[in-house]
């Protein structure tokens, strides 16, 4: 009898610990889910400062330069529009459902590789529906002011840390997409990893 005491308390505490292991595995699931949905859905509602940003490049452009109105007004509508159909593209069919509480391990590993794969999508529409349609509204503004100016010399020195300013926004879009690529793919890995430690 000693010796069958002593083995089902090994078989206890074996089962124990594959308890907690589940159980810690899984509250770092839903843990790592929320923290997804959250950048998933600080970043969509972030996409409603291009539309916001080309009207009042639109409006600011057609009050500063009355006399080019004609020329520019296609122009600053078709970028407002644009970046109006991105607005609805960039959120179509991104927002997600809450993780129920009381789903299984392997339902909040494809929950979170769902969120991950609606973050990549995100991503990959941003370049056409938000930066597209703010370079249009940027350009045509620069238009603005260099026809407005075409007589005057000092247009370009003073114009010059505007333009450098708008390349340097560029060149800091594309670094930041990168980042978030690479941030995308760590967050891919450990999400396999978790995966390969619970299973």
């Amino acid at each position: 009898m000693n010796d069958e005491f002593p083995g089902d308390r090994l078989k206890a505490i074996w089962h124990n610990q594959a308890t907690e292991t589940h159980t810690m595995t899984f509250k770092l699931i839903q843990m790592k889910a929320r923290e997804l949905q959250a950048k998933t859905r600080r970043k969509l509602l972030g996409t409603a400062v291009g539309p916001l940003a080309a009207a009042l490049l639109y409006a600011f452009g057609l009050r500063q330069f009355p006399r080019l109105s004609n020329t520019l007004h296609p122009l600053f509508l078709l970028a407002l529009l644009w970046s109006l159909c991105g607005l609805y593209f960039l959120n179509r069919a991104m927002w997600s459902p809450l993780m129920p509480g009381d789903a299984g391990l392997n339902t909040g590993l494809e929950f979170c590789r769902a969120e991950l794969a609606r973050r990549r999508q995100l991503l990959r529409r941003l370049l056409l529906w938000s930066l597209g349609p703010l370079l249009l509204t940027l350009g045509t503004f620069i238009l603005a002011v260099a026809m407005s100016g075409a007589g005057n010399q000092r247009l370009l020195p003073n114009g010059l840390p505007f333009l450098i300013l708008v390349v340097l926004w560029i060149v800091a879009y594309f670094v930041m997409r990168a980042r978030e690529q690479r941030e995308l793919q760590r967050e891919i890995e450990e999400l396999d990893e978790i995966g390969r430690l619970a299973g």
